[in-house]
């Protein structure tokens, strides 16, 4: 997909993760009490910031309501009423709906259920959730089951596009597949990474890039 040998993708992915790494250090994601709790949260978070996602997580659980079977139960009004920080409320309370029915159906509302399971046959079944897309799918696996999966979001597309590492139309899977095949598949590396990405997308690769300072300045 581009123009670098496998060698010198791997040499420059790495270098690009020890150098945020020492700038950031370890940044300890994704925020959630259970997995349970970071599942809704990768579904809240689309579209919005984390900080909107917090203030709809803190009202599930002053309401008692931040938990599988209680949410499956909840009328939608209500539980729309109990996100609308996150932005979106409506439509996220039908995809919540979606996902907790398909872990009532399939898990018996128990997300730990899922960890047992090979990883393409989950990330297949979550692509099926009405509402849960790629990135979705794969923050739930990464961060909420542990599974060894490269989270591409657009922060990463973003830092990679401007260092000539991958070209502007690459698709996910595409991006994806770069840090599957240049790293290990290894779950603390990739929840890190993904993290040290967010925070260079937050602070220095802005949609208007804030080139000097910027950890990757020489890279």
């Amino acid at each position: 997909m581009n123009k670098k040998t496998k060698t010198g993708q791997k040499k420059i992915l790495l270098q690009i993760y020890n150098t945020l790494y020492k700038t950031f250090g370890p940044q300890h994601w994704w925020p959630g009490d259970t997995p349970f709790e970071i599942a809704v949260g990768a579904i809240l978070t689309q579209n919005t910031n984390w900080g909107n996602v917090e203030k709809a997580i803190i009202n599930l659980k002053q309401s008692g309501a931040l938990d599988a079977n209680v949410l499956h139960k909840i009328p939608h009004a209500k539980l729309a009423a109990l996100i609308k920080p996150a932005g979106y409320f409506n439509i996220k309370a039908k995809r919540l709906k979606h996902f907790l029915s398909f872990l009532a159906n399939h898990y018996s509302g128990v997300i730990e259920g899922m960890k047992d399971n090979d990883l393409h046959q989950l990330r297949h079944q979550l692509l099926e959730v009405n509402g849960i897309g790629p990135e979705t799918a794969d923050s739930i696996l990464l961060y909420s089951l542990d599974k060894p999966i490269f989270v591409i979001d657009a922060y990463t597309k973003r830092v990679l596009t401007r260092h000539n590492i991958i070209p502007e139309d690459a698709t996910y899977h595409e991006v994806q597949e770069l840090f599957h095949k240049s790293l290990p598949a290894d779950v603390p590396l990739y929840n890190e990474y993904h993290a040290l990405f967010v925070m260079t997308g937050k602070h220095y690769c802005k949609p208007k890039p804030k080139c000097q300072g910027c950890p990757l300045e020489g890279i």
